[in-house]
């Protein structure tokens, strides 16, 4: 782990010609899985906070969560045919409960609220209809529904029960076109990748980072659902860094800057092969 983790702070170092940096190709990349995040985050925390001062709690039908300028917005909406927003928790950039606001005036979905939760609604019922979708034991399916530069999705991430486990992986896409009709749903990676890590460990002996592959199929770069996820659990995990390698690129997320370095696969095969040649000097001239 060390060494690997040394040739990958050299990487760092490493100029790619701007016509052809992966890292600046992959920011679209960072910015949904920065999306999603912040999505998930106003979820986490306003579930909690809604259900603490909304009694009636045989009204809710459900929830969503999405970003309006720099805040992220956590709406609740009532049972029923025509549901209306029963309430909504508003956090900014701290997602700090204390700060958080507070509305449960009942309210009319705006259109952008309304696009929201139609998406949802269809990406809700293909999770509960085709196998496509699976689910595991101590982990449950969450949908994002996400609208973003005229494109129109719901991503389902699988998160875990219990503390301690990160969960890559058995994610989703489902895409939508301008009225709302689902054109294409697939999986994201198509395997569940869990990944342990241990609670209250002492600094000392912290886990500085952890990995993982991607098929073919997952693509060349790290995901949005990996970035979300990333940024979900890094607080917990303690974890510096986090390396995603396919065939073509290893895809290097800094979890202490929430910024992505991809690097070649064959700048990391060079390197390797200049150590190489440098240990077999070394013992060669002792």
């Amino acid at each position: 782990m060390n060494k690997l983790l040394t040739l990958l702070f050299t990487l760092l170092s490493v100029t790619i010609s701007a016509q052809d940096n992966p890292t600046e190709q992959a920011q679209a990349i960072v910015q949904e899985g920065k999306l999603l995040y912040k999505s998930e985050m106003a979820s986490w925390y306003g579930t909690d906070l809604f259900l603490k001062m909304y009694k009636d709690r045989e009204n809710v039908g459900g929830y969503f969560s999405y970003t309006d300028k720099e805040l992220a917005k956590c709406i609740f909406f009532s049972k029923g045919d025509a549901p209306k927003v029963i309430g909504e928790i508003i956090f900014d950039s701290t997602y700090n409960v204390q700060t958080a606001k507070t509305n449960l005036t009942e309210r009319m979905f705006t259109n952008h609220e309304t696009d929201l939760y139609i998406i949802r609604k269809i990406a809700f019922a293909e999770i509960h209809t085709d196998t496509l979708f699976k689910t595991y034991k101590n982990s449950n399916l969450n949908l994002i529904p996400l609208i973003s530069n005229k494109e129109k999705k719901v991503y389902v991430l699988t998160g875990p029960h219990q503390n301690g486990v990160v969960i890559f992986g058995n994610d989703y896409l489902l895409v939508f076109d301008k009225d709302n009709q689902l054109l294409s749903k697939k999986t994201v990676h198509k395997n569940i990748i869990p990944i342990n890590y241990e609670l209250n460990e002492p600094e000392d002996k912290q886990t500085v980072g952890a990995m993982h592959s991607h098929l073919p199929e997952t693509g060349d770069l790290i995901t949005a659902t990996d970035i979300c996820t990333l940024m979900l659990y890094e607080k917990f995990t303690k974890w510096k860094q986090h390396h995603v390698f396919s065939k073509k690129y290893v895809s290097i997320w800094n979890c202490l800057t929430d910024e992505l370095l991809v690097v070649p696969m064959s700048t990391v095969e060079k390197i390797n092969n200049d150590q190489e040649k440098k240990k077999k000097k070394k013992t060669k001239d002792q």
